[in-house]
């Protein structure tokens, strides 16, 4: 009874056609054009350096795809197990015809070159797309991009603000601040000023959300305006601020950003918890890590003071989980937001997504983001989750709680499609 009905609800789930809220998709090359671009995916890459392939290896320079894929493919024997090779294998089944169990060292020349065939075909992205039952796809998109030659009703765009709030402090970061904005780095006035410009031209282009990711130190207060005009006034050519002056910078930047989402009416997701280079001998995007000292208590202070702000947030562990189910139970402001990066494990999304599904209002989960690079991730990914939600509404809320199927499945709905477009309003 289980299984069938397990079954029926995933069945059901899968013909959801979906907007991907969160992802790092290039839209001017948005598909893959041969297998590298997928292995090329730091989660392999750092597998295959974990399991002992070494970074000279897997980075050298001028290395050309087929050579790259030759180098990773038996690590794939070592890595098997786990979920990212299952995702592996299923996309190759889907859009490549494979029909093998395994992939490695003895059968990848054939898996790359029918992937390489399927790739040069014209209208590969559409059908991607189309397979993956995705209608949009959001961007995170760098403040001085142009947000030019694309289609933004498809690729919606996202001002990603990291380097505002944490490189301003570097000459380069304000040249380019400067030069998208036409304003100075001189004073909070003309600062001010230019992140108003960054927000008019967003959302112009159709943004629909602001995003940032927060290291575990980082704790946004209201600023000190005259201690920022200080510092700002401080500044001379390539000067670089150090650190006590840098972080002045940064509230001030953050929370005028906060400011701007109230103003925009733009959600401010945020991404909490990233350790960066905490593995400094890592491959590229293999060395973050998160820290379970993380608390959502760093940004109560926050929340409060933008009560007209929603905050999707995410976090990397099942410990900040717990934390984040309490906040969005509290703060009418504060969203779950997917299962990010070290979260993104079968096991791990289980626990999570049935507490957010027994303890948080039921409009304010975004139930996942796919968080790909290339576009071919997001049938596996997306069907991953699919799979758990559909097992947690079975045993949870139809056995558990006597709910019909189709009451069940109205809840998985608005988890996995309906809350994208009432949370990012304007998504069409």
């Amino acid at each position: 009874m289980s299984e069938q009905l397990e079954r029926r609800l995933f069945d059901e789930l899968e013909q959801l056609v979906l907007i991907d809220p969160h992802t790092h998709i290039n839209p001017h090359a948005a598909a893959s054009r041969t297998l590298a671009d997928i292995l090329g995916y730091h989660y392999y890459t750092e597998l295959a350096h974990s399991a002992g392939l070494s970074r000279e290896a897997i980075e050298e320079a001028g290395i050309g795809p087929r050579e790259l894929v030759r180098r990773l493919a038996p690590q794939l024997e070592q890595l098997d197990n786990t979920v990212q090779v299952s995702w592996l294998v299923e996309m190759c089944r889907e859009f490549f015809g494979f029909e093998g169990e395994r992939i490695g060292a003895n059968n990848w020349e054939a898996v790359y070159d029918a992937a390489e065939a399927a790739m040069a075909a014209d209208d590969w992205e559409d059908t991607v797309l189309e397979k993956s039952g995705l209608e949009q796809v959001f961007l995170t998109n760098d403040f001085d991009d142009s947000l030019e030659g694309f289609d933004t009703s498809r690729y919606v765009p996202c001002l990603r603000t990291d380097d505002l709030v944490f490189q301003l402090a570097r000459q380069g970061t304000r040249d380019r601040f400067e030069q998208a904005t036409g304003s100075m780095v001189s004073k909070t006035s003309s600062l001010k000023q230019g992140l108003v410009r960054l927000f008019e031209h967003f959302t112009s282009r159709g943004a629909r959300a602001c995003a940032i990711s927060l290291p575990p130190d980082f704790s946004p207060s209201e600023p000190d305006v005259t201690a920022t005009d200080t510092v700002l006034a401080r500044l001379d050519g390539d000067t670089d601020l150090d650190e006590d002056d840098a972080a002045v910078v940064s509230r001030f930047v953050f929370w005028t950003l906060a400011e701007l989402c109230t103003d925009f009416k733009l959600p401010f997701d945020l991404m909490i918890g990233v350790n960066r280079q905490v593995y400094p001998a890592g491959v590229f995007q293999g060395q973050d890590l998160f820290d379970k000292r993380t608390s959502l208590k760093q940004y109560a202070n926050l929340f409060s003071a933008f009560p007209g702000v929603t905050f999707p947030v995410s976090v990397l562990s099942s410990t900040s989980n717990q934390e984040l189910v309490s906040y969005s139970w509290i703060f009418p402001n504060v969203v779950t937001n997917g299962h990010w990066w070290y979260s993104n494990i079968p096991a791990f999304i289980e626990i999570d997504c049935r507490s957010r599904l027994q303890a948080v209002p039921r409009h304010k989960q975004i139930g996942y983001y796919s968080d790909m690079y290339k576009l071919e991730f997001a049938l596996p990914k997306f069907r991953m989750y699919r799979r758990i939600l559909a097992g947690v509404l079975a045993s949870d809320f139809v056995i558990g709680y006597g709910w019909s199927e189709r009451r069940a499945l109205e809840l998985g709905h608005q988890v996995l499609r309906g809350n994208v477009e009432t949370i990012f309003r304007g998504v069409s």
